[in-house]
């Protein structure tokens, strides 16, 4: 892990350099930006290597839809023959150039990202041992200014339960990490249930009741589980969270475009645009349409 943690430290020191000279390390609107949009800019970086993954990643998802069909008449050939089943399945998916390992790619890579800067951020303590504060490739310097970087007033390394001792020795006030934090916690739920039910419509709704049920915890039950998880998070990694929902959004709007799911029984899929239309609440006073 500690090559994880390297590598996150690398990027982020390296966007923090770069923002440095922008803004130097002064605060503005009780902001250390060089020190948030670094962290941004780990998003980005992280988000643009895996971009060439996340395309064949759709294509990929978009072959195993095309060959539904199939695969479901290949398990009511073989529903009682799985050695038979599993040999003609791979046969099929290597014809229709599908891989359903495909799917997980992106965010098996982006989990150590995730768990590194989760690690580096609460390493980030203004009375750690000099000794400590060079691990990663961090220099003194360097540690003592994110260790005190905030955004409006609220360290970067604090979390929502951070305690008094904590933050005393944070030099932060409880009730302004609390407001901080608790913002964000709302922001990257909501943001994560956006990315989710823009996921949902980018693979469509499953068939299968088992499967359409993990959907539905997808959608209802990960940004639940934030609502808990997200209150011992260091503010800077629900920034990491808020900016790489929100670089989904993005990506999955113009995946929606660019690679629409196949029709289902001759009917169109619906995407981010239909879907919101389809959803949307009849405005009031508004007359139904005569039927001719």
């Amino acid at each position: 892990m500690a090559v994880i943690y390297a590598g996150i430290s690398a990027i982020l020191l390296f966007w923090h350099g770069a923002w440095q000279l922008v803004f130097d390390d002064a605060p503005l609107l009780g902001t250390n930006w060089s020190w948030v949009l670094g962290i941004v800019f780990l998003v980005l970086t992280v988000r643009a290597v895996l971009f060439p993954v996340f395309v064949k990643q759709i294509k990929a998802q978009r072959a195993m839809q095309a060959l539904q069909p199939q695969i479901k008449a290949l398990q009511e050939k073989h529903k009682d023959d799985r050695e038979t089943l599993q040999k003609e399945l791979v046969e099929l998916y290597r014809a229709g150039q599908a891989n359903p390992l495909m799917g997980c790619l992106p965010m098996l890579v982006q989990i150590p990202v995730f768990l590194g800067l989760f690690h580096v951020l609460r390493h980030l303590k203004p009375s750690m041992p000099e000794h400590m504060k060079t691990l990663y490739g961090w220099t003194v310097t360097q540690f003592d200014s994110a260790s005190t970087a905030t955004l409006f007033g609220a360290p970067i390394a604090a979390n929502f339960r951070s305690g008094t001792q904590e933050l005393a020795l944070l030099g932060a006030d409880g009730v302004t990490v609390r407001v901080v934090a608790a913002i964000l916690i709302v922001i990257m739920i909501a943001t994560t249930y956006l990315s989710s039910r823009q996921m949902i419509l980018r693979t469509g709704w499953a068939e299968d009741p088992q499967q359409k049920m993990m959907q539905r915890l997808m959608l209802y039950g990960i940004p639940l589980s934030l609502l808990v998880s997200g209150l011992i998070f260091p503010i800077g990694v629900i920034i990491y969270w808020v900016t790489t929902n929100l670089f989904s959004l993005g990506q999955q709007t113009w995946v929606l475009r660019k690679y629409p799911p196949p029709p289902v029984n001759g009917v169109a899929a619906p995407t981010a645009a239909t879907d919101a239309v389809a959803s949307a609440p009849p405005k009031v006073g508004a007359r139904p349409k005569k039927r001719r």
